[in-house]
């Protein structure tokens, strides 16, 4: 389908004006929001997932590419929920309390939307008691923590240990990340997953709620 094609392109090539303007009028030509979220701007992500693995595109274009993909969703989002279609799971994320960056939680967030899921984001600074609370008040499938500071890292376990307090371990997964992050570290504070970039953490989302 031509229409479906140039989004594809359009999202590939990280024109977010351009993925918007091609998905209002994939939608005038009648084409199913289904169709236009599965065929042109999840494989475009996926094709910018495999391409940034394999060292052909680094992150600046991956953002510019997630970013596109965003301003598509924003027009699909309302067509999606009139008809029904359920995403993969929901997933909160958030930067850890004393951390203030966020170009990699972004970056994860955006590739996980793009890949079907639920996003609930919490921005920078989230405190452990915050993200107990929305996961009691969202009840989310993994809530995703993301760290790039290594004095930050305590604030991983703190929440894991909290969520263990309050009684809600094995209700929700945890999936953490960062440059400082290794799968030994995710091991000892008992996360269940461990993803060192944005196109690892969609495999490992997917894998930890046994989806195919």
């Amino acid at each position: 389908m031509e229409i479906i094609k140039r989004i594809v392109e359009g999202l590939s090539e990280g024109e977010a004006d351009k993925t918007e303007l091609l998905t209002q009028e994939a939608l005038r030509q009648g084409v199913l929001p289904e169709i236009i979220l599965k065929e042109g701007l999840i494989a475009a992500m996926n094709m910018i997932g495999e391409r940034f693995k394999q060292g052909d595109l680094f992150v600046p274009e991956v953002l510019l590419a997630a970013r596109a993909m965003q301003a598509g969703m924003n027009i699909l989002k309302p067509r999606l929920i009139q008809t029904g279609i359920k995403p993969l799971g929901r997933i909160i994320i958030g930067t850890v309390k004393g951390d203030l960056h966020d170009i990699g939680k972004n970056l994860v967030a955006m590739m996980l939307e793009g890949a079907g899921f639920e996003i609930i984001d919490l921005g920078i600074d989230t405190a452990p008691e915050r993200f107990i609370q929305e996961v009691k008040d969202k009840k989310p499938q993994i809530v995703a923590l993301s760290a790039l500071l290594t004095t930050t890292l305590p604030m991983m376990k703190a929440t894991i240990e909290l969520l263990k307090a309050e009684g809600l371990e094995g209700t929700v997964k945890v999936l953490v990340g960062g440059a400082p992050l290794s799968q030994r570290y995710a091991d000892e504070i008992g996360a269940d997953g461990y993803a060192p970039d944005a196109v690892s953490a969609v495999a490992k989302a997917r894998e930890l709620l046994n989806l195919r």
